[in-house]
């Protein structure tokens, strides 16, 4: 799950691949954009910029500015920088791989097996996404999104599900669908 740090920080990168090339934003705006708590704001800035994505000038007319375009910054690269694996389970995770003290057999742990698809899925989308695409998704020509389709609601109801991969398949239509 995406901690409140991932989401502010997503939020953040957003605000600032919406700011004209170059122009510093001062944390303070930022975080009032975005009701985002500014002590809060200024440690994941501080994570962002160890991590190359943003830059940084003090003084007077500083503040921050993208390290890179917003079409060359992935959403997984900024997830991972503030929250880590992707994965539910470290057991499923390929950057934080851990093994688990409770499974005789991970090629057959029914868990781990479940837990790599959903790993999978989701990077599928975050390792695949732009900073610039996802500014898109809110911006005001396209139409807002439901926040449950109908479909997906009945989707939501617990059934026998018959697909081999339904996260996958999911995702996939979420991704044709923009």
């Amino acid at each position: 799950m995406l901690t409140s740090k991932g989401k502010y920080g997503l939020k953040a990168m957003v605000h600032l691949a919406g700011v004209t090339t170059g122009e510093p934003m001062l944390a303070a705006d930022i975080a009032a954009a975005n009701n985002i708590p500014k002590k809060f704001l200024d440690a994941i800035l501080g994570e962002l910029r160890t991590a190359g994505l943003v830059h940084s000038k003090k003084g007077r007319g500083g503040g921050f500015v993208l390290a890179k375009s917003p079409s060359q910054i992935m959403v997984g690269q900024i997830v991972r920088t503030l929250d880590g694996a992707l994965a539910p389970i470290a057991c499923a995770s390929t950057v934080y791989y851990r093994g688990c003290d409770d499974c005789e057999s991970e090629t057959k742990c029914h868990v781990r097996l479940m837990m790599l698809e959903v790993r999978n899925a989701i990077a599928d989308v975050l390792d695949n996404r732009t900073l610039e695409a996802m500014r898109a998704l809110g911006s005001a020509d396209k139409p807002a999104r439901a926040k449950r389709p109908a479909r997906a609601a009945a989707a939501a109801k617990p059934t026998a599900v018959k697909a081999k991969k339904p996260a996958a398949k999911a995702l996939a239509r979420v991704a044709k669908a923009k």
